[in-house]
């Protein structure tokens, strides 16, 4: 993702006097037969880091395809594979793939969740030269997401949703230049021009680097201003569920990220971010984003929101 700038100032009224942990509340409804299992959801992140570097054109991405493939095909109801020959500004061509595991897909009325599974071919923040022509091992930036989804599909394959459900794992979101985007954002600009039938779902919502050991998700600006009942609906969720230390509402960063894709194709989506990753965000985009870096309790925060989002309707 690309920042455009962040929000310093917080607004006089967010969330004074809470802990950056967040409350206690909500945690009770993990791990339970229809609930998020954080634990579970970690082992997804274990499994995906066994794959080595996730990148386009790599063994471990191919790898990791498979795998989440029949992770899904064992979950959902029906499973779409999206195929993309993706042509780069060199002039060569990426195959990409997204995958579109749907719940109760016959019903109109639908919930999207996305993330992206690919990670970041260089360290391009990295401060030693040396380490930006290493790939991003990518535990947050790319598991992390895919870890709540697939927890996600644990509970709705426990406990069918009351409306439709789409969870959607692009590719490509993180192979190129962010000063030019043609070679960023590729599986999500791909799904935003080829919708299902039946779209635009009541809302959508990317999760992206949500965990962080030290997790606080302020509100993203762009997904406040394209799609703000959408950040009520999920905040107004997580306060509910006692984790308002953590779903915060103090102005975030600017980002240029999957949401702003799908947002520009009429669907009303969020980015669930967590962009203060290490002191002064210094393992994103290195070799730091390692598994040491993330935990159980941070991904159950966020899958007992994303699951409570949806058994809301």
């Amino acid at each position: 993702m690309r920042v455009l700038t962040v929000a310093l100032l917080a607004a006089a009224t967010a969330c004074q006097g809470q802990a950056r942990g967040g409350g206690a509340g909500g945690g009770g409804r993990g791990g339970g037969r229809a609930g998020f299992d954080g634990q579970r959801a970690f082992g997804y992140i274990q499994a995906q880091m066994a794959f080595g570097p996730r990148i386009p054109g790599a063994r471990g991405h191919e790898e990791t395809a498979d795998w989440l493939l029949a992770r899904l095909r064992e979950r959902a109801d029906t499973v779409i594979v999206q195929d993309i020959a993706h042509r780069l500004h060199n002039g060569t061509t990426l195959h990409l793939r997204n995958f579109l595991a749907r719940f109760k897909p016959a019903a109109a009325e639908r919930v999207l969740y996305l993330a992206h599974w690919d990670t970041r071919p260089i360290s391009d923040q990295a401060r030693a030269p040396a380490d930006r022509r290493r790939p991003v091992p990518g535990a947050n930036d790319g598991a992390s997401g895919v870890a709540v989804l697939l927890g996600a599909a644990d509970a709705l394959k426990a406990q069918p949703p009351r409306v439709g459900v789409d969870l959607l794992f692009v590719d490509g979101e993180d192979y190129g230049d962010f000063a030019d985007t043609s070679d960023v954002l590729i599986g999500a600009r791909w799904f935003a021009a080829h919708q299902p039938a039946g779209y635009p779902p009541l809302l959508a919502v990317l999760f992206d680097m949500v965990g962080d050991s030290g997790l606080r998700i302020a509100v993203e600006q762009n997904s406040l201003a394209g799609a703000p009942e959408v950040v009520e609906r999920v905040w107004r969720t997580a306060e509910e569920l006692g984790y308002g230390g953590v779903f915060v509402r103090t102005p975030g960063p600017v980002l240029t990220d999957d949401h702003v894709a799908l947002q520009r194709a009429g669907i009303h989506t969020i980015d669930v971010v967590d962009f203060d990753y290490g002191p002064g965000n210094s393992w994103w985009h290195t070799p730091e984003d390692t598994i040491d870096k993330v935990s159980a309790r941070s991904l159950q925060i966020v899958g007992d929101v994303a699951v409570a989002v949806i058994r809301s309707f």
